[in-house]
C-alpha cells in the first residue's frame, strides 16, 4: 500500500519540483531571506542546513504560504505558487513544524485530522476516506499507539510524529519539516528519516530544515546550506560538506569522513574553531 503522501514519479519530461528563484523576505528593516535560489526535484530529499538564525524555518513559511515573499518566484511542478489561492496551494503544500498550530485540547487523531481540511467541502464533513488516510498517517509516523491520547499531554517526540502524520494527511506533492528530528531519539530520528526517505522514493518532494550534518549527509540527495539570509553552498551532500565550508559556517574545526557502511559523508567535529570567516554568497 502507498505511502501517505507519496506520488508517482511521472515522466521524464514534465516539469519537477521546487523550483524557488531569487527569493527575498524583509521583516521591518530586517532583511532575513535575500535572493535564494534552491531547486529540488521530484522525488528527491532536499536538506536545508545553516546555524540558528540563517532563514531556514522563514524560508519554509514562504515557500508554504505562511508568508509572502518580498520579491522573487516560487514553483512547484512548473506552477507559480503565488498564483495559487490558499486552499489550492495547502492541497500542494504541506509544513511540518514543531508545534501544530490549533492543536490545543484536541486528540491526536484530530490533530491528523487537521491535514484533510484542504480536501474537504465547506458542509462535507469527515467521510470514510479521511478516516482511513488519518489512520494510514498514524501508522505510517508510529503514532496509532496515541491517537486517542490529548495532544497536550504527549512528549515533544511524539508531538513530532503527530505533526508529521498530519502533514501526511493532506497527502501533498511537497513537504516541508522544520527539525522533524528534534526532540527524537536515535531510533525515532533514523526511523523518520528512513520514512522521508520512502516517501521521496514514491514521487514526494521533500524539504527538511535540519541542524545534524551527518543525518542529512546520511538521507538528502540534495543540500542547501544557508548562511545570514543567504545560500553559500548547495548541491550533493559529499561535495558541499567540506571541513572548509563547516568552519566557515557553522565555527568549528570538524573533519569529513567516509562512513564505513554507507560511504556517505560522516562529520566528526573536534573543536570550536579559533578563527571564524564571514560566509559569502
Amino acid at each position: 500500500m502507498t505511502e501517505p503522501g507519496a506520488r508517482s514519479a511521472g515522466s521524464a519530461a514534465e516539469p519537477r519540483g521546487l523550483d524557488a528563484s531569487r527569493v527575498r523576505f524583509a521583516r521591518g528593516s530586517r532583511l532575513i531571506v535575500d535572493d535564494v535560489d534552491i531547486t529540488v526535484p521530484r522525488g528527491a530529499v532536499g536538506a536545508l542546513l545553516g546555524p540558528n538564525g540563517a532563514g531556514k524555518s522563514t524560508l519554509l513559511h514562504l515557500i508554504a504560504g505562511v508568508e509572502r515573499a518580498d520579491a522573487g518566484a516560487l514553483a512547484l511542478d512548473g506552477d507559480d505558487l503565488s498564483a495559487l489561492r490558499r486552499r489550492d496551494r495547502a492541497r500542494r503544500i504541506a509544513l511540518a513544524e514543531q508545534e501544530v498550530q490549533g492543536g490545543a485540547g484536541l486528540r491526536v487523531e484530530d490533530v491528523v485530522a487537521l491535514g484533510r481540511i484542504p480536501h474537504q467541502s465547506a458542509f462535507g464533513g469527515t467521510s470514510a476516506r479521511d478516516r482511513e488516510i488519518v489512520a494510514r498517517s498514524l501508522a505510517a509516523t508510529g503514532a496509532t499507539e496515541f491517537a486517542a491520547r490529548p495532544y497536550d499531554e504527549l512528549s515533544g517526540g511524539e508531538r513530532q510524529r503527530v505533526n508529521l502524520a498530519r502533514a501526511l494527511a493532506q497527502e501533498p506533492d511537497l513537504l516541508l519539516l522544520d527539525e522533524p528530528t528534534n526532540h527524537l531519539d536515535v531510533h525515532a530520528q533514523l526511523t523518520m528519516l528512513a520514512l522521508l526517505r520512502r516517501l521521496a522514493d514514491d514521487g514526494l518532494t521533500v524539504l527538511a530544515a535540519l541542524h545534524d550534518l551527518s543525518l542529512a549527509a546520511g538521507y538528502a540527495d540534495h543540500v542547501v546550506v544557508i548562511a545570514a539570509g543567504r545560500v553559500v553552498a548547495a548541491g550533493p551532500a559529499a561535495e558541499v560538506l567540506t571541513s572548509a565550508l563547516i568552519r566557515e559556517v557553522w565555527g568549528v574545526d570538524a573533519e569529513v569522513l567516509e562512513h564505513p557502511t554507507t560511504g556517505r559523508p560522516l562529520i566528526a567535529y573536534s573543536e570550536v574553531a579559533r578563527v571564524r570567516s564571514v560566509p559569502q554568497a
